[in-house]
């Protein structure tokens, strides 16, 4: 146990009692969760739209042409043009004529993006300290405490990082961040020092605050920290997939913050720990949820297997794997619950605000009308209504799948930058 009270598993302990187990696994079937479906759908939409808005902050001109947008549909994850993506929302964007090329549409921010802008900074601005602590945890989870910023960069709106974060955050705390470069000359972030306060897992601080007792006997070494599962709708054989999650239960539950590289990587007890990781992961975002692609790059220094995303389907219970909007995306089940997530953080309930913006001032395409001025303000000032679907995360359909389904469904059209 170090000075903090976290405990640190002994490896070796680890190697000669457990690694040896063989933990007999069920073929699962992959369930679709309508209700996850629904929420990355709709926070795809508006991921791209926070994204054109920082790219309008970020010009010298304080717009874009529709041809400096034209090739950003892929990266964006949008299924249509760009073009016509901005067009759907005038409560945001401004199309006006060039001030040179009259034929040339551009695209300015209105006064109503420009104040929910300026609350999202606000909330930066206020909640700065969590964010560098969730960068730090980041960068302790990686095997050289180091990442390159062109893994980090298509994260920043996961992990709810500003904008130009390397720019305005990074900089002002030279005592955990440094820049430098790779062997390969590939700018990289490095953590200045450990932290070993932020060394505590969100598993570890969700026992910590609830079962005390077996909380401390963890501590101790004798007993083991559960995941929270949620088991979807489907199941064939019911018994023996609770069987089977018992045994993995009872593995020892080895932080992602402590060095693993010891540990048989065909061991069930190295599966676990990368259960672990990636429970971890995902409980740093602001969503709980990620692409594949974002987490395949970092996959080295994760310490993740090459096909890593059989866990996935491998472990249902603890996470959710989603096909929707071309490309795959991996959530966390316990931090949803009825579509709504259980602990929203303030800049994600800010964009719960956005995208209210955006969907009620859409361009009725049978009328021409779009929402009066002041009724944008009134949605400003109004909290965010409970308007989202209202079905529960229960309501799922069975597909027959092996557990190497997802390990090459999509790649092509996978998100690999922002």
């Amino acid at each position: 146990m170090n000075k903090n009270g976290v405990f640190t598993i002994s490896l070796t302990l680890v190697k000669l009692q457990f690694q040896w187990r063989g933990i007999a696994k069920v073929r699962l079937k992959w369930v679709k969760n309508r209700s996850l479906d629904h929420i990355i759908d709709k926070e795809t939409d508006l991921k791209a739209a926070s994204l054109i808005k920082d790219a309008i902050k970020r010009s010298s001109t304080g717009f874009l042409t529709a041809k400096s947008v034209s090739d950003w549909q892929k990266p964006l994850g949008l299924t249509v043009p760009v073009l016509r993506f901005m067009r759907r929302y005038p409560t945001l964007f401004d199309e006006f004529p060039h001030p040179r090329w009259p034929s040339v549409p551009c695209f300015r921010l209105t006064d109503t993006a420009l104040l929910l802008d300026s609350q999202e900074q606000s909330i930066h601005h206020n909640h700065e300290t969590a964010t560098v602590e969730r960068l730090c945890k980041l960068l302790m989870m990686m095997k050289t405490r180091t990442m390159p910023f062109q893994s980090l960069i298509p994260l920043k709106w996961d992990l709810g990082l500003p904008d130009s974060f390397d720019k305005t955050l990074v900089p002002k705390y030279p005592q955990y961040f440094q820049f430098a470069k790779a062997s390969n000359g590939v700018p990289i972030l490095r953590l200045a020092r450990w932290s070993e306060e932020f060394a505590v897992s969100a598993l570890q601080k969700s026992n910590e605050s609830g079962n005390g007792n077996e909380y401390r006997e963890f501590k101790r070494g004798q007993t083991a920290l559960v995941f929270p599962m949620r088991f979807p709708r489907g199941y064939g054989a019911q018994k023996k997939v609770r069987a089977w999650m018992d045994e993995f239960q009872k593995l020892p539950y080895i932080s992602p913050y402590v060095d693993s590289m010891k540990i048989d990587p065909n061991s069930d007890l190295m599966e676990k720990r990368v259960v672990g990781v990636l429970h971890e992961f995902l409980s740093l975002t602001l969503h709980k949820k990620t692409k594949r692609n974002y987490l395949r790059s970092l996959r080295d220094e994760l310490n993740l297997p090459h096909k890593f995303t059989r866990i996935f389907t491998r472990y249902p219970g603890i996470f959710y794997l989603s096909l929707k909007c071309k490309t795959t995306t991996v959530t966390l089940r316990e931090g949803y619950r009825s579509g709504k997530l259980v602990d929203p953080h303030p800049l994600a309930r800010h964009r719960e605000k956005f995208y209210h913006v955006m969907k009620t001032g859409l361009l009725y395409r049978g009328t021409g009308a779009i929402l009066k001025p002041e009724e944008e303000d009134a949605l400003l000032l109004d909290a965010v209504p409970n308007d989202e679907i209202k079905k529960d995360d229960s309501e799922e359909e069975e597909v027959e799948t092996s557990d190497e389904f997802f390990e090459d469904e999509v790649s092509e059209t996978d998100e690999t930058s922002e």
